[in-house]
């Protein structure tokens, strides 16, 4: 098996969505809740938009995407450089536990230290005990709480 963690290309639209629907409904966005298919389309367009500070990387294997992840970057009141905020990681259930999370956490890791920033940062349920294994190994828990309000 060869792993192969890049950037996504245009072609990846169709590999890349199963991916993206198994990691909203891990997060219960499906159903009633699932995002509006608007959502995804305007959220691929930005991965592909130089002009965004967003990004995509995948797990490909022979062809087959197995992985993703999400990051962006962003101003901060406590740097001067930006720092980077990886908002989503998913592997194919199949794909766990071969190190496909590591490689693309690390994938990121490598492209914030080439663009100049210094910090990535991320969140996860607390529940999600089986990811926080790996995250404790990768960085170090800042302990905050997240709050979220739509307006």
């Amino acid at each position: 098996m060869s792993v192969l963690i890049r950037p996504v290309r245009n072609d990846d639209f169709d590999r890349w969505l199963p991916l993206w629907d198994g990691y909203n409904a891990f997060y219960g966005r499906h159903g009633a809740s699932a995002l509006d298919p608007a959502i995804t389309r305007v959220t691929w367009q930005r991965f592909l938009d130089p002009a965004e500070p967003m990004f995509a990387g995948v797990a490909d294997v022979d062809g087959a995407l197995c992985g993703l992840v999400h990051f962006l970057y962003h101003r901060s009141t406590t740097r001067i450089e930006p720092v980077c905020y990886l908002q989503d990681l998913f592997t194919a259930e199949t794909a766990r536990g071969q190190g496909m999370a590591r490689a693309l956490v690390e994938h990121v890791y490598a492209h914030a230290g080439a663009a100049g920033v210094r910090r990535v940062y991320w969140q996860t349920q607390a529940g999600n005990a089986a990811a926080r294994v790996l995250y404790d190994r990768l960085a170090a828990h800042a302990g905050f709480i997240v709050y979220a309000h739509d307006v």
